[in-house]
């Protein structure tokens, strides 16, 4: 992605425009406010399917041109899920810049939601790191645009089961893939990052019988996996763990070339956003090692699903269902590379970008 630029307070020039061009956003909105304290950046990717959904993040950004790259990163991935589930969603994803254990407030999260509602249902709202369903409810009070909210309010609750269940699925029709047989019994499966999402994923895993490893940040989460059985690990050591499967459920650009050089697994699949780095040149590269790799957007679709059927309105066993079908899914991508002798993340972006021009035909008349 070329460099995205602002005028900083020290005169230093970013071209934001140039990153927009590169990535085709349609529209990226800045939102202040002095009273709460809230800086938020929204990016809406595409709407050509629909309008754009994608969760709010709360985190505490080094710079404010990180921000705006992550919001923009992880918008155009919200196009591609959305697109690649099949779902009339486009791709959008908000960022909240501070501390969400220090600035975060009821006042703040309505004022944000404001800011969505001004936007007349281009885009949706969710939560994401950093945020929870209670900020949803706070947003809700200003905005209907917004989904992820509990179940006592009609909605569906936390997305992180479905996520993992989608997770799970890809991760089976990984090795179907790669050894001809879904069961994950006895396979040695590394999971880094145990929260709402890896914690689901390892009660999955290991109610198949996998040998499980695990590295997180956060001490309570580990002790929380040591009731799956799951072997704690320090996070770099992670990379070198003689394993099956490598599941990366944490944050973004693990997969890059120092990483991808030191893997000892066959398969790569797991729930986090943004996994390689540079996508053409790590995709390459993973592909050139010969490891399966399950391009996240596909891979973790089950919460964008889960939201999606409570935005059409909500049911379980269909949010499940189209889940599950994550499965067929990535066995299409795996074969669409093969046959085109590229790799899986280009296969994925190709069949999304597919379905967006054929539904810019379908729309081409009144």
């Amino acid at each position: 992605m070329a460099d995205v630029q602002t005028q900083n307070a020290s005169g230093t020039v970013y071209d934001l425009f140039a990153g927009l061009e590169s990535t085709d956003h349609e529209q990226i909105v800045f939102c202040q406010d002095n009273h709460t304290g809230l800086k938020a950046i929204i990016a809406i990717h595409n709407t050509v399917l629909g309008p754009g959904l994608g969760g709010t993040r709360m985190w505490t950004y080094a710079h404010e041109k990180d921000a705006i790259r992550d919001a923009m990163r992880l918008s155009r991935g919200m196009t591609y899920k959305a697109s690649v589930a099949g779902l009339n969603l486009g791709g959008a994803k908000a960022v909240i810049i501070g501390d969400p254990s220090k600035h975060k407030s009821e006042a703040l999260m309505r004022k944000f939601g404001r800011f969505v509602e001004n936007l007349s249902g281009k885009y949706i709202t969710a939560e994401d790191v950093g945020t929870t369903t209670r900020d949803m409810e706070y947003v809700k009070m200003e905005t209907d645009h917004v989904v992820g909210l509990p179940e006592s309010m009609g909605g569906g609750g936390d997305p992180s089961p479905v996520t993992a269940y989608g997770t799970y699925m890809g991760m089976k029709a990984s090795a179907k893939a790669a050894w001809g047989n879904d069961s994950l019994e006895g396979k040695a499966v590394a999971v880094m990052g145990v929260g709402k999402v890896g914690m689901h994923l390892l009660e999955l895993l290991h109610k198949e019988g996998a040998r499980l490893y695990v590295s997180d940040i956060n001490e309570s989460n580990l002790k929380a996996a040591g009731h799956y059985g799951a072997i704690p690990v320090s996070g770099d050591d992670m990379i070198d763990l003689d394993v099956d499967i490598f599941a990366p459920c944490a944050l973004g650009a693990i997969l890059n070339t120092d990483t991808i050089s030191r893997l000892k697994c066959q398969i790569v699949a797991g729930a986090a956003n943004n996994q390689l780095e540079d996508e053409t040149v790590h995709g390459d590269m993973i592909k050139s090692r010969g490891i399966y790799y399950a391009p996240d957007f596909v891979i973790n679709a089950g919460g964008l699903i889960n939201v999606y059927s409570e935005y059409t309105g909500y049911v379980r066993e269909r949010a499940m269902a189209q889940t599950e079908n994550i499965y067929n899914t990535i066995l299409d991508i795996y074969n669409l590379a093969a046959e085109k002798h590229i790799n899986t993340q280009l296969a994925a972006i190709q069949l999304a970008e597919k379905r967006i021009h054929d539904m810019m035909r379908v729309h081409s008349t009144y």
